[in-house]
C-alpha cells in the first residue's frame, strides 16, 4: 500500500512465548468459547506424547476435540478439502494448527476454505486472489513444533497443485493466527537433522528478509537480530539440546517469519525447485543453496554484508567471511555443502533453472536473476 512516501507496517500478532506456554491453550478455547476445535498436524506430530497430553488437557476442559493428521510432507489442495470436509462433517467451531510448515499451511488453507467454496486455487495470491477473500474465517490458533518456516506468525499457505506439484499462495490479514502458543518445549524432541534443516531454513528467512528491496526497518531490526540469535545457538541445539537453544531457535525462527513480509529471494527461488522436481525438504533445499546464493548477492551489498558479519558474531567483518561462515556452519550441523551430495545431478539443472526462473521469490532479491544466472549458481552449487 503506497501512497507517496508514506509506507505501512503491520505487526499484529499475539504471542505467548516459553517454556510451558501451551498449557494455557485449552483455558483460552474456553475463554473465548470455543467448543469443538479441529486439531489440524501431520501424522508424525499426531504420534508423540506431547501432542496426546496437549490432547488430555483439552478434554479435560470438556472441549470436543476432532484431529486431522492425513496430510502430505509438501501439502497439496486435496489435503485441504479432506480437511474441510472433517470440519463440516464433524461440526467444528475453531481450528488448530500444530506442527511444522506443512501441518501450519494445511490448517490455515482449511480455515480460508470454511468460508470460502470456490476452487482453492482462485484465492491464489499471485493472481490477485486476495480480493475474493471476503467472508469471515473460523477463529484460528497456531502452535509450532519446529524452528524453521515460523509459519505460526504469517498471513500465507503455500499449497501445490496434486497434479502438476506447482505452488500457489493463499495471502490473506485475515488468515493471520488470532494468538500464537509457542513453547520450546515441544521442540526438545527434535531429531539432530530436523533441527539443523530447519534452523538453516530460519537463517535463511533471517537473511534474505534483510536483503529483500523494499524498504522495511522494522524488519530488519528483527531480522538481524534473529541472525545474532541463530549464530548463538543452532550449533548447540543441534548437537547438544538445552531450553536456552532451543528457545533461541524457536524465536529466531518466528522473528524470520516476521521479517520476511518485506519478502526472500534469490535462495528461496533456488531451494522452491528441488522440493517440487527432487522432494527435497525445504529447509534442507535452502540451507545447502544458501552460501551460493549469499555469493551472487555479495557485490554492490558490501555495507548489508557487513552488517549480517557483525550481527553473526563473526571474527572478520564483511561479505566473504559470511559465506565461508555459512559453509562451516552446514558442516559443523551435518548438512552437506554440495548439491550433488542431495540428488541433484548436471542433467537436473536446465529444468531447476527454469522453475527457478519462474519462481515467485526472486522479484524481491536485491539485484535481479536471470535464467542464465540460476543456471551459474546451481553449477557452482553442485
Amino acid at each position: 500500500m503506497h501512497s507517496g512516501n508514506v509506507l505501512q507496517y503491520n505487526f499484529p500478532t499475539i504471542i505467548r512465548f516459553g517454556a510451558g506456554a501451551i498449557k494455557e491453550l485449552p483455558d483460552y478455547l474456553v475463554w473465548q468459547k470455543l467448543e469443538r476445535p479441529l486439531l489440524v498436524t501431520d501424522s508424525n506430530v499426531a504420534g508423540l506424547g506431547f501432542f496426546k497430553s496437549i490432547l488430555d488437557g483439552m478434554k479435560k476442559k470438556g472441549l470436543a476435540v476432532e484431529v486431522f493428521s492425513d496430510i502430505h510432507k509438501n501439502p497439496v489442495k486435496s489435503d485441504v478439502y479432506k480437511g474441510t470436509d472433517v470440519y463440516d462433517q464433524t461440526r467444528r467451531d475453531s481450528v488448530v494448527g500444530i506442527g511444522g510448515g506443512a501441518a501450519l499451511d494445511v490448517a490455515r488453507a482449511i480455515v480460508l476454505r470454511v468460508n470460502h467454496r470456490e476452487d482453492l486455487f482462485k484465492y491464489d495470491d499471485l493472481i490477485g486472489g486476495e480480493v475474493f477473500v471476503t467472508q469471515d474465517v473460523p477463529h484460528f490458533v497456531t502452535i509450532p513444533t519446529t524452528a524453521g518456516t515460523g509459519s505460526e506468525v504469517g498471513r500465507s499457505a503455500i499449497i501445490a497443485d496434486d497434479i502438476t506439484h506447482q505452488k500457489k499462495i493463499l495471502f490473506s490479514p485475515k488468515l493471520m493466527a488470532k494468538i500464537v502458543f509457542s513453547d520450546p518445549e515441544l521442540t526438545m524432541e527434535l531429531p539432530p537433522f530436523i533441527t539443523a534443516a530447519t534452523g538453516m531454513d530460519a537463517l535463511t528467512h533471517n537473511m534474505e528478509a534483510f536483503l529483500a528491496k523494499m524498504e522495511h526497518p522494522m524488519c530488519e531490526g528483527i531480522a538481524l537480530e534473529g541472525m545474532r540469535l541463530i549464530s548463538r545457538s543452532l550449533v548447540k541445539a543441534v548437537n547438544h539440546p538445552d531450553l536456552e537453544s532451543r528457545s533461541d531457535m524457536l524465536l529466531a525462527s518466528l522473528m524470520g517469519a516476521v521479517a520476511f513480509q518485506k519478502g526472500l529471494g534469490v535462495v528461496h527461488s533456488l531451494a522452491h525447485p528441488l522440493s517440487s522436481l527432487l522432494d527435497t525438504h525445504h529447509g534442507l533445499a535452502n540451507a545447502v543453496n544458501l552460501p551460493y546464493g549469499m555469493e551472487f548477492n555479495r557485490s554492490g551489498f558490501e555495507d548489508k554484508f557487513l552488517r549480517m558479519s557483525i550481527a553473526l558474531q563473526l571474527k572478520e567483518p564483511g561479505g566473504e567471511a559470511v559465506v565461508t561462515y555459512l559453509l562451516e556452519l552446514n558442516s559443523k550441523i551435518g548438512i552437506p555443502t554440495r548439491l550433488k551430495e542431495i540428488g541433484v545431478r548436471e542433467e537436473h539443472v536446465e529444468t531447476l533453472a527454469g522453475l527457478a526462473f519462474a519462481d515467485f521469490a526472486h522479484p524481491n532479491n536485491p539485484k535481479p536473476v536471470s535464467r542464465n544466472d540460476f543456471k551459474q549458481i546451481y553449477q557452482q552449487a553442485l
